[in-house]
């Protein structure tokens, strides 16, 4: 980036933003709204990240973290004309978390209650993320109502929600720290 490069631009002083391809909609657009909502998701995986000793999983949730920024711009493209190609999404990255989660389960309990987040910081942080993803998912299918979304990034969406939980389950084991059961009251 040029040193000279401000980030502000006075050009959403009014209220308005642009697509990608320079299409100007409201910020309250439910497609600013999709793609804020996983940038939120995205800052919140890196405060997971940066909370998490282990390396090897650092390396798997700033891959998530660029997968996640691949989704946002899916969402950013206006119906104008793009000069420049944008990544996409791939079933191989609907596998990987899929992978993963099987992976984490291999050790984990079966789960026979419902748990409510928390037992430790780091634990409540992949609940949280579990939460802002899941509210990513409703946001982009209200989206895909009105305009094309691919059905592989709402699938993405799902399986990542459901790593989140799950990983959320294998740190309260690696932590040993116990699992917070929901007890009903009778």
């Amino acid at each position: 980036m040029n040193k000279d490069w401000k980030i502000y631009t006075k050009t959403g002083d009014k209220g308005e933003t642009s697509l990608i391809g320079g299409q100007r909609v409201p910020k309250y657009h439910d497609r600013i709204e999709a793609y804020g909502t996983l940038d939120e998701l995205n800052s919140f995986v890196g405060l997971l990240r940066d909370s998490i000793l282990d390396e090897g999983l650092k390396e798997k949730l700033f891959l998530i973290q660029n997968h996640l920024f691949v989704a946002e711009s899916i969402l950013a493209k206006g119906e104008g004309d793009v000069s420049r190609s944008l990544p996409s999404l791939s079933e191989a990255e609907v596998l990987f978390l899929e992978s993963e989660i099987d992976k984490m389960n291999e050790s984990l309990p079966a789960l026979a209650n419902f748990l409510l987040p928390g037992g430790h910081i780091v634990v409540s942080y992949s609940h949280v993320a579990r939460c802002i993803c899941r509210r990513a998912e409703r946001i982009i299918i209200k989206v895909s109502e009105s305009y094309q979304v691919p059905e592989l990034l709402i699938q993405y969406l799902n399986r990542l929600s459901d790593y989140f939980f799950v990983l959320a389950r294998k740190l309260s084991q690696d932590l040993n720290v116990p699992e917070v059961i929901w007890k009903a009251d009778k």
